[in-house]
């Protein structure tokens, strides 16, 4: 080799070898040499089998997360409690966060695990908490990596939307993906009393179950009511039932918690204007006349990292990529987790907002869709304030719009209900009553538990003329959508106040409550659209 001109870079012993660079002209003369078992070959490029960057999910991008992730926004500081299936052993891109904790799935615990053996969790042991639960069904996952995977795709850009945040995963859903309402209840219970010790912020519930009582009377939504009440902010799928109005489900129509309907790209993922209110995205008003969902999120063939070995994936395998492995779902359960994801950003950039002042600025942030001529494309039955962002969620100054009206310890004691804004005309038409003030003055009304905010007596039969928030609940129309971050509220959110509770506000003559509904909760994936 040296005759021949070339360098040695290095000896290979075990395979009686040497490294050299030659150019054509030495190799020429290496290979006009009599050297006996001279071979040569060319130093070819290796590449891992296993380390090939994960594909692009979108979705950051789509709602605002991936700016701030370049501003350093991530959700580092904040738990995210998940109740739902579950998270998978293998955590994966959940393992470490974007800030480089490890472990960052703080807590899990098994719901039905410690109801079947009382003894699964002994009263003083220290790590009861740490071990693993697994994921026999994949969902919690799924929705768990939407919210905070920290995998970093070809484009640079991270997959989840708060990689940096902490998580809490409970188990309440089995391998099915259904539960039951004890199992629920008694999962949200066990994150209230563990916020502290984790600092849970956040509460993503991605299930749905039947309405069958007012929102005051159903279980789940007590002890959604009771979260929120202490200070956690509760983010939960509207259901997957839509488009028809009236479908939103439970605790979707709880009037406190961010209920998120879902959006899809249409396989467009760059072409905002391509962006459609996804046909299964259940719509409101609820019965006592809430408008729901809140807002509306990404929920469309979702990616994300998901069990290549549980229920989902054995039901889908279509919708699993081996490579990595990711599923693509569809829901408006990805929507919530979207949406508890840029819920995580906002606390961290803000970390004093109360539940209260997250939602307001959350819809504050959001942006609807509009046509051409300015007005909405779809009501806000189906939309509520618009596609989320994060980057103006953050910004915004907003306050004390959300929630306005309602006094959760008032509810939750059974002292004051509420009812909101919406009625439905002669016709069937869905709209919103606008409201009288008394004698110009904003009156105080006492209750026990402090000041609520009388302001006015509803008219029924008064819609309001502007921002065409009345609806024939015809399913969605899409023609020249677009997605206005300039829109303004003629009347700010009042749409989304609510009132002390009285029969003579009940639009919903004959309504009855099914009787053949059980107290389950459900996660079943929506079609892919």
């Amino acid at each position: 080799m040296t005759r021949a001109g070339g360098v040695i870079t290095g000896e290979l012993e075990i395979i009686r070898a040497v490294g050299a660079e030659l150019d054509g002209n030495e190799l020429a003369k290496l290979y006009e040499m009599a050297v006996e078992g001279l071979r040569v070959y060319d130093d070819a490029a290796v590449t891992s089998s296993s380390t090939m960057p994960p594909p692009e999910t979108y979705y950051p991008t789509q709602v605002g997360a991936a700016t701030m992730h370049t501003g350093g926004v991530t959700g580092r500081g904040v738990t995210v409690a998940v109740i739902d299936t579950g998270v998978w052993d293998e955590k994966g891109p959940l393992q470490q966060s974007a800030s480089g904790r490890n472990p960052r799935v703080l807590a899990q615990y098994d719901v039905i695990l410690a109801r079947e053996n009382p003894s699964a969790y002994p009263l003083l042991s220290l790590n009861k908490y740490s071990r693993d639960i697994d994921d026999p069904n994949g969902h919690g996952t799924h929705v768990s990596s939407i919210i905070a995977s920290s995998a970093v795709t070809s484009a640079g850009r991270y997959q989840g939307v708060a990689p940096g945040v902490n998580l809490v995963s409970v188990r309440a859903l089995n391998s099915e993906g259904m539960g039951r309402y004890f199992d629920v209840i008694a999962g949200i219970q066990w994150v209230v009393n563990q916020r502290i010790a984790y600092g849970i912020r956040v509460l993503n519930l991605s299930l749905s179950a039947p309405v069958r009582s007012h929102y005051w009377d159903d279980p789940l939504n007590q002890a959604v009511m009771a979260a929120w009440s202490s200070g956690i902010v509760v983010v939960v799928a509207a259901g997957n039932d839509g488009p028809a109005p009236m479908s939103i489900g439970v605790p979707g129509n709880n009037p406190y918690a961010i209920t998120v309907g879902a959006v899809t790209d249409r396989y467009e993922p760059g072409q905002p204007s391509q962006y459609r209110l996804a046909s299964f995205s259940a719509a409101g008003p609820t019965y006592e006349g809430f408008v729901k969902p809140e807002v509306i999120a990404m929920g469309g063939h979702v990616r994300a990292y998901a069990p290549d070995d549980g229920t989902l994936a054995q039901r889908f395998p279509q919708w699993l990529d081996t490579s990595y492995p990711d599923m693509t779902m569809s829901g408006t359960s990805q929507a919530a987790a979207v949406t508890s994801g840029v819920v995580a950003l906002m606390l961290e950039a803000n970390p004093g907002l109360s539940p209260n002042n997250v939602k307001c600025r959350l819809m504050d942030g959001a942006r609807p869709a509009v046509r051409s001529d300015g007005t909405l494309a779809y009501s806000v039955f189906q939309q509520g304030s618009g596609l989320v962002n994060a980057h103006d969620a953050i910004y915004s100054t907003a306050s004390n719009c959300a929630n306005q009206g309602l006094n959760v310890a008032a509810d939750l004691a059974g002292l004051q209900h509420y009812g909101g804004r919406a009625n439905r005309d002669e016709n069937g038409n869905y709209y919103i009553m606008e409201v009288e003030s008394e004698g110009g003055l904003l009156t105080q009304l006492l209750s026990p538990l402090g000041n609520l905010p009388l302001l006015g007596r509803l008219l029924v039969g008064l819609a309001v003329a502007l921002d065409g928030l009345l609806w024939d609940g015809s399913p969605p129309s899409h023609e020249g959508v677009t997605w206005s971050g300039g829109f303004t509220w003629s009347n700010g959110f009042t749409w989304s106040n609510g009132f002390t509770w009285s029969n003579q506000y009940t639009w919903s003559e004959g309504f009855t409550w099914s009787n053949t509904a059980t107290g389950s909760t459900g996660v079943e994936p929506a079609p892919q659209e």
